[in-house]
């Protein structure tokens, strides 16, 4: 198929776009760069791209695809809360035209990146799709009102698919670390600390960023009766952790490490366990590869082997938060995220 792949830069389309391609896919990448020089190790393979910020797509951008895969948004909770609007703006009210300019070019499908975010505060019982949206934060609110104007754009023409995935760990070339297992890893590196931010109770569903691009790839292929207008947990049940059990994997991995509590770390709101026994059962495809211990054994290695630092990883480079307010800062994006009229310049 001819997929537009929206966010193709990203943590997890920089893993995605090679993998559909393997398949045997045509990728188009669409991204604002935001992050781009922000990479560890080596930079994924070119693919043709666009450069243009998702507020500003037009329907010729769209046309002669099969399907849009869409990842691009402010895609964590410090972005979210930093500029609540703007995150509505990019993650909510684009991502909706994104999918009504696609319909009108003919795109008979759109799968859209949501998030168990959504489920929000749910307590220690696993939840299905079916479960109600509680989510704490703008990024979690955001992915709630894509879904729910999705669901009205669904049609005998035009096919949504909302996966939402669990949290997101492991090696991207566009690398985060301001994903807990990842977070984890990289303090226990550098420092010897294994630092938990929270009081170690909070429940969170983990899944590896390529079993995450597994799963879309899955969609793809899957006959259109069975996923259209359909959500889907992306993970495994089995792979819902508290937070402290996860501090205490990075421990046994990583040498000399020790868990360590933030002084003044109490309990999280956010905490969900989520039910995936619906992907398992109605796309077969869907094989997940990954464990959270071997993720941690994956990220470890890749830390080593590329000598990550301190200074790097508490930096400017790996957060996400950081590189925004940098920008800025340096004049290079205005108050709204937009680019400014210089050309964007990749910084290291």
């Amino acid at each position: 198929m001819k997929v537009l792949m929206t966010g193709h830069k990203g943590y997890i389309g920089s893993v995605m776009a090679p993998l559909f391609r393997k398949a045997g896919h045509a990728v188009v990448g669409l991204d604002n760069y935001l992050y781009e020089g922000c990479t560890l190790g080596e930079s994924p393979p070119e693919i043709p791209e666009r450069r243009v910020d998702l507020r500003d797509v037009q329907r010729a951008d769209l046309e002669g695809f099969d399907a849009v895969v869409h990842l691009a948004a402010l895609s964590n909770d410090p972005l979210g809360d930093f500029n609540p609007e703007c995150t509505f703006d990019i993650n909510h009210r684009a991502s909706v035209r994104l999918a009504q300019l696609a319909k009108e070019a003919g795109v008979p499908r759109f799968l859209y990146a949501s998030s168990c975010s959504l489920y929000g505060v749910a307590g220690d019982e696993p939840v299905t799709e079916e479960a109600a949206f509680n989510p704490v934060t703008p990024y979690g609110e955001s992915k709630v009102r894509v879904e729910k104007d999705l669901v009205q754009l669904a049609d005998d023409d035009f096919s949504p698919t909302y996966l939402r995935n669990a949290t997101a760990y492991g090696l991207s070339p566009c690398l985060r670390v301001d994903l807990v297992v990842n977070s984890l890893v990289g303090y226990a590196y550098t420092t010897g600390e294994v630092l938990i931010q929270s009081d170690g109770s909070p429940w969170r569903p983990l899944v590896h960023v390529e079993d995450i691009c597994r799963a879309f790839l899955a969609v793809l292929h899957a006959p259109r009766e069975l996923v259209h207008n359909q959500a889907f947990n992306v993970g495994r049940s089995e792979e819902n952790y508290r937070i402290r059990e996860v501090a205490e994997i990075v421990r046994q991995v990583v040498p000399d490490s020790d868990v360590t509590y933030a002084e003044g770390g109490g309990p999280d709101l956010r905490c969900y366990r989520v039910d995936c026994g619906k992907i398992a059962r109605v796309l077969p495809e869907f094989k997940p590869q990954w464990t959270v211990r071997q993720g941690v054994e994956q990220l470890y290695a890749a830390y080593h082997r590329y000598g990550l630092s301190a200074f790097e990883f508490m930096g400017t480079k790996y957060l996400r938060i950081k590189r925004i307010k940098q920008l800025q800062s340096e004049g290079r994006l205005d108050e709204s995220l937009r680019w400014r009229a210089e050309t964007p310049v990749a910084v290291v």
